[in-house]
């Protein structure tokens, strides 16, 4: 336990000199910025446009809701955010980076820097433990002692006693805190969730919600969130609500 907790408080101090770092350029540059960001595909012999001429800004440590009905662009929104997908038109700025003027590597690099990610579908490796899931990320970036910071990670989010069950033995709950443990174990300053709770029954999704917020109190993470989780919207500091791919307002 104790070497557990001490390789998770190196880890939080090491990303936090890097944030302070990152944000030596002053505390007023927002970590994202959207300009005239638009997405279309073509559909035959017709064009479908997805998002269309969005602008906003995220200011470090911010929670922010993007909210719409389905089809209204959210899922698509959050993907060229977090350079999942490429624009029609428009630019993305991560903490400075020009987002598209990197290649796709430059972006996973980035990415694996930066960002964290949580899906509603949990997203874990089925052949792969709770504690070999979470230390996944840490190991790909190769951190040192991941094994030590995954299993605080795993205390951290009530699954102490879950570290070698395979996804297929854990609830649904269980899972996505498993998937919320493997997005905040490398402390990233950016974390997006696409329906976090969108998969959970209301009171398995307001302890996800309770743990998410929780964490983003502890680490400064800067919270982007898909969701039609009205519970989940109220604790954000602002939302932004998409209609037809265009954003109405982004008010608080």
């Amino acid at each position: 336990m104790v070497a557990a907790d001490a390789a998770l408080a190196q880890s939080a101090s090491a990303q936090a000199t890097m944030k302070r770092d990152a944000m030596s350029n002053g505390p007023e540059a927002p970590i994202i910025k959207a300009v005239g960001l638009g997405k279309q595909v073509s559909t035959g012999d017709a064009e479908l446009t997805i998002l269309a001429d969005v602008s906003f800004e995220v200011r470090d440590s911010e929670a922010v809701a993007v909210v719409g009905v389905s089809g209204s662009g959210k899922s698509t929104l959050l993907a060229l955010l977090a350079g999942l997908d490429t624009p029609s038109t428009g630019t993305v700025r991560v903490d400075g980076h020009d987002l598209y003027a990197l290649d796709e590597d430059g972006r996973a690099a980035l990415r694996g820097r930066m960002a964290g990610f949580v899906f509603q579908s949990f997203q874990l490796l089925p052949a792969m433990t709770a504690l070999e899931n979470v230390m996944l990320p840490l190991e790909l970036a190769g951190a040192p002692g991941a094994r030590a910071a995954a299993q605080a990670m795993l205390e951290r989010v009530g699954l102490a006693n879950r570290l070698n069950h395979y996804p297929r033995q854990l609830s649904g709950g269980e899972q996505q805190r498993v998937a919320i443990g493997r997005a905040f174990v490398t402390r990233p300053r950016l974390l997006f969730a696409d329906e976090p709770t969108g998969n959970l029954d209301p009171a398995t999704g307001a302890q996800v919600i309770e743990l998410l917020f929780g964490l983003n109190r502890e680490n400064g993470t800067t919270l982007l969130l898909v969701t039609h989780d009205e519970a989940l919207t109220r604790r954000c500091d602002r939302v932004l609500r998409l209609s037809a791919g265009r954003l109405l307002d982004g008010q608080n």
